[in-house]
C-alpha cells in the first residue's frame, strides 16, 4: 500500500454520538479555520484557551488571531507544562480562571495542547457550572490520535493515573498536522506508539502500512494525514459503539496496563513519556500473549521490530534509572497495576493479543503468571 495523494482539503472524520455527535477536521494549517468553524458551531460564544507555557510559545497567538478574525472573544489559561499539571492544584486554578473569565454554560472552552492539557481542560468543563461545552484543539501527535477524541477527561492521583476524571465528549475537534512540525522528536516517537497501537490491535493491514510508511510519517509528507486519520476513524468506531468502555473501548488500553504502572514507578516524569510506556507494554502485552501460547512469537518480534525501527523504547532496560530504584521490582509493579482503572473485583483485566491486529480483552489472567513474567522480563533487564 502506498500513501495517499497529498490534498489540500481537510480529512472530516464523524464522532457518530447521537445529538452528541462531532467533527474531527484532520489536514495542514486547519488551525486557521478554528474561529470560523466555533462560529459556525455556537453563534456568540466567548472563549477561553486553556494551554501551556511551551504550546502557548508557538499557537496561542495563531489560535487568538483565528478567533479574534472570526469575532469570538477570548481569555487565555497558561498552565505548566508534564503530567504535573494534570493534579488536584492546577484543576483548582483553571477551575477558578474560567469562573474569573465568566465562561457561562453557552460559551466554549479551548483545550489547546497535548493529551495533559486536553485531559485537564476538558475536566475543568466538565465540572465548572456542571459542564460546559470545549473543543479539542490538539499539538502533539498522540493527542491528535488518541487522546483528544472519545471524551475521557480527568487528572491524576498520587495511587495512580487518570483516577479521578468524567467522560466529556468536546463539540468538535481540530488536527492541524502542521503544528507537529515544532514538537521534538522525542516527542513525536512518542505518540507514534499509539498509532502503531490501532494497527496492532485491530487492523493488520494498517499496521503492514504503518511499517512501509512510517519514516514518511515522520517528515510530514502525505502519510501523516493518513495515518492520523486511520486512527481518528479506528477510534472513533470504536468509541460510537462503546462510550464509556462497559466493552470493546477497552481495546484501546492494548499496552496501556503495563505503560500506566511503568509510569507511575517512573513518577509520571519527563523519564517516561505515556507513549514510550505504552510502546514498552504493547511488547509486555504480546510477549505475555506469546509465553501464554495465544499469539505466535513472530508476531510479537514484529511489533517489537517495528516500534524500535520507529524509535521507541521496548524494553524494560530502556527506561532510565531501572536498576536505581523500585522500579525493578516485580511485586511494586504488580501493586502499581492493581491501582489501573481497568480492576474489576479486585482482578485485573489485561489487552492481550492472538495475533497483529487481533486484540482481545483477557479479564481472567492469572496474576501469578504475569508477577512471574514480569520478574523475568526484570531478570533479563538487570542481567
Amino acid at each position: 500500500m502506498t500513501a495517499p495523494i497529498k490534498s489540500s482539503d481537510p480529512i472530516v472524520v464523524d464522532v457518530a454520538l447521537g445529538d452528541r455527535s462531532y467533527d474531527i477536521v484532520i489536514g495542514r494549517d486547519v488551525l486557521s479555520s478554528l474561529g470560523k468553524r466555533i462560529g459556525a458551531l455556537r453563534p456568540g460564544a466567548r472563549t477561553a484557551i486553556v494551554t501551556d507555557h511551551t504550546v502557548a510559545k508557538h499557537w496561542l497567538a495563531p489560535t487568538e488571531a483565528a478567533l479574534k478574525e472570526a469575532g469570538v472573544a477570548t481569555s487565555p489559561i497558561v498552565v505548566g507544562e508534564g503530567e504535573a499539571s494534570k493534579s488536584y492544584a492546577v484543576l483548582e486554578q483553571v477551575s477558578e480562571a474560567l469562573i474569573g473569565a465568566k465562561i457561562e454554560r453557552n460559551d466554549l472552552v479551548v483545550a489547546l495542547g497535548g493529551g495533559v492539557v486536553g485531559d485537564l481542560a476538558g475536566f475543568a468543563a466538565a465540572v465548572v457550572r456542571r459542564g460546559v461545552d470545549f473543543v479539542q484543539v490538539p499539538t502533539s501527535l498522540l493527542a491528535q490520535v488518541d487522546s483528544s477524541v472519545g471524551g475521557k477527561t480527568g487528572i491524576n492521583s498520587p495511587h495512580g493515573k487518570n483516577l479521578v476524571g468524567a467522560f466529556h465528549q468536546p463539540v468538535l475537534v481540530v488536527a492541524d498536522t502542521s503544528v507537529l512540525d515544532t514538537l521534538s522528536p522525542r516527542q513525536f516517537r512518542a505518540g507514534y506508539a499509539e498509532v502503531a497501537k490501532y494497527g496492532a490491535l485491530g487492523d493488520a493491514a494498517f499496521f503492514a502500512w504503518l511499517e512501509a510508511n512510517h519514516a514518511d510519517i515522520v517528515n510530514g509528507g502525505s502519510a501523516r494525514e493518513h495515518a492520523v486519520a486511520t486512527s481518528c476513524r479506528a477510534k472513533a468506531a470504536i468509541v460510537a459503539r462503546d462510550e464509556r468502555e462497559t466493552g470493546d473501548r477497552a481495546l484501546l488500553n492494548l499496552g496501556h496496563t503495563f505503560g500506566h504502572a511503568l509510569e507511575a514507578a517512573t513518577g509520571f516524569s519527563d523519564r517516561l513519556f505515556h507513549g514510550e510506556g505504552v510502546a514498552i507494554g504493547m511488547v509486555l502485552a504480546a510477549e505475555l500473549s506469546a509465553e501464554l501460547g495465544l499469539m505466535p512469537k513472530s508476531d510479537a518480534d514484529r511489533l517489537r521490530t517495528h516500534l524500535a525501527a520507529a524509535g521507541l523504547p521496548t524494553r524494560l532496560q530502556d527506561i532510565a534509572g531501572l536498576k536505581q530504584e523500585g522500579l525493578a521490582d516485580a511485586d511494586t509493579l504488580m501493586a502499581l497495576m492493581a491501582q489501573d482503572k481497568k480492576v474489576k473485583r479486585g482482578k485485573l483485566t489485561f489487552i492481550l493479543m492472538r495475533a497483529i491486529g487481533q486484540a482481545f480483552i483477557a479479564p481472567d489472567v492469572d496474576p501469578s503468571r504475569v508477577h512471574d513474567f514480569l520478574a523475568r522480563q526484570l531478570a533479563g533487564a538487570h542481567s
